[in-house]
């Protein structure tokens, strides 16, 4: 699947948005990527899926997990393309956990998953969980990398697509500074 695939998959279903965002990070940014739009579409979902798990058809890997509430669709669309077993972390009193009788084991190797990486926040939460199972870190995969490479989990990262939007401290914003609402649209809601 190449890039220009992806950008056509995404403008068919509305993944890129134009305003004013709080993104989940606390950056703000006037381009928001909402992977929900794409992953409401089973057949792209499992086709950008598949795409993603052949990048890395040779990691060894016994587990994929995806964060809640972005990675979940995501990851289990990619399990299904390795056929591995697939589970979800999400958050309990602010701390990502894996519930609902989940569990990894010692040495399993994990691909994590998740929509969209800027920061790392959302998968460095989920290799904490890693490290508190003695689980191993295989590699990262996402639909869209925005990090513009400032992220190094120290294991591969594989994306969809790489792709450069702007993201501003709020102090810094040029929206704010001109009082523009913005739009909250993460799962990981923080204060203003």
């Amino acid at each position: 699947m190449n890039k220009e695939r992806v950008i056509e998959i995404f403008k068919q279903t509305g993944v890129l948005q134009e305003g004013h965002f709080k993104l989940s990070s606390g950056l703000h940014s006037n381009q928001y990527l909402q992977c929900a739009q794409v992953l409401q579409y089973p057949v792209y979902a499992q086709e950008l899926a598949k795409g993603l798990a052949k990048k890395f058809s040779e990691v060894d890997i016994d587990v994929v997990v995806g964060p809640a509430m972005g990675g979940v669709t995501l990851s289990y669309a990619v399990g299904l393309a390795l056929e591995k077993k697939t589970i979800f972390t999400e958050r309990e009193a602010g701390k990502m956990v894996l519930r609902r009788g989940f569990r990894l084991n010692p040495g399993d190797k994990v691909l994590v998953i998740d929509d969209v990486l800027t920061t790392g926040k959302s998968v460095n939460e989920v290799i904490e969980v890693l490290d508190r199972t003695e689980a191993n870190l295989a590699g990262v995969g996402v639909l869209v990398d925005r990090s513009a490479g400032q992220v190094d989990f120290k294991a591969p990262i594989e994306s969809m697509l790489q792709i450069d939007v702007k993201a501003y401290q709020p102090q810094e914003c040029p929206m704010c500074k001109e009082e523009i609402e913005f739009n909250q649209p993460g799962s990981r809601h923080l204060n203003k």
